[in-house]
């Protein structure tokens, strides 16, 4: 199998089976959606939403986030991992887009990444959810999975290089779902330390399988 003919058919049974996908992680805003990428770093999605609606009530913008104190916003986050640390980004990326952008998210890419806490992963998160660009973020399971899969080689053995690869093969089109397509594939099918093979549509051609 070609590369070009793994990646059809990777995409293929993913558009038939899956269709149109975003994210797990609760928001009624792009601030919210910023705060709770922020916060899901090495956490669970599932943990993040249990904290955001308290989170939200009391802070439901930038400009009131921007007012807080990290002590404040450390108790309402205190359960996801490491807290102390996400309550000091949250307060001081609050307080940044208030002073430099009004208070709203930014869409370009150097300006979200400026932002305290904001890696390349959350950055694409942002323009591909809240914007609708053709971003790939890169998360451990988009990075397993697609080694697993085969559609990237081993060289690629950092979440940059791995970004590079897939978007250089997937379509334009299909590139906001395929990060979903690919996290949401690794966390409840492809698992990291025991992936259900047993139930899986890609094993047939997958070549890790496990039999």
């Amino acid at each position: 199998m070609t590369k070009k003919e793994r990646y059809e058919a990777v995409l293929d049974y993913f558009r038939q089976e899956a269709g149109d996908v975003t994210t797990e992680l609760d928001f009624g805003s792009v601030f919210q959606l910023l705060v709770a990428v922020v916060l899901s770093a090495q956490c669970t999605d599932k943990r993040v939403n249990l904290v955001t609606p308290a989170l939200f009530q009391r802070f439901p913008d930038a400009a009131t986030m921007a007012a807080a104190d990290e002590a404040e916003v450390f108790e309402y986050v205190k359960s996801v991992s490491y807290p102390n640390a996400k309550a000091a980004h949250l307060v001081a990326l609050a307080r940044q887009l208030v002073e430099r952008h009004g208070g709203e998210v930014p869409q370009d890419m150097n300006a979200l990444l400026d932002l305290p806490g904001v890696g390349r992963k959350t950055a694409n998160v942002i323009q591909s959810v809240a914007f609708g660009r053709a971003t790939m973020a890169v998360d451990t399971h988009v990075f397993r999975v697609s080694h697993r899969l085969g559609l990237v080689p081993t060289t690629a053995n950092t979440p940059l290089k791995v970004e590079l690869q897939l978007v250089k093969h997937i379509p334009e089109a299909d590139i906001p779902n395929a990060h979903h397509w690919l996290l949401l594939h690794g966390r409840y099918v492809c698992t990291s330390r025991k992936p259900h093979c047993d139930r899986c549509g890609l094993s047939p051609f997958c070549p890790s399988k496990v039999l």
